[in-house]
């Protein structure tokens, strides 16, 4: 009965084995995966296939006008609606209002916050 016992460890053994392992392989897999994504910025031209240029060769686009763009508040306009994605930085870039007085005339406006469709003073 001894030897019978012994041998049904023994078969036994591998497949306490194979849980261990599988757990090791799936977190590797896990983690290229992972890893694999995060590296992703889309600059790469090697893996989309996109302009072969050096980062030295590509231009980024200029501004062709000389003239500074008024201000949202110059324009007349007096509210900017918020559109999906904007944020209050971008909004003052937008409506050159410097984000100061954004933050002034709008006291309720969480910047973190903002709201598609939400109305923002852009001057009294």
């Amino acid at each position: 009965m001894g030897t019978e016992r012994l041998r049904e460890l023994f078969d036994r053994v591998p497949l306490r084995m194979l849980a261990p392992a599988s757990l090791a392989l799936f977190a590797l897999v896990l983690l290229v995966v992972v890893i694999a994504s995060l590296g992703g910025d889309g600059s790469s031209s090697d893996s989309h296939g996109g302009d072969s240029r050096t980062t030295s060769e590509r231009t980024t686009p200029t501004r062709t006008t000389t003239q500074p763009k008024p201000d949202g508040a110059a324009l007349g306009r007096r509210v900017y609606v918020v559109k999906p994605g904007d944020s209050l930085v971008q909004i003052a870039q937008q409506t050159e209002v410097p984000i100061e007085r954004l933050i002034a005339l709008n006291p309720s406006v969480d910047p973190q916050a903002l709201v598609t469709g939400q109305r923002i003073k852009l001057r009294e």
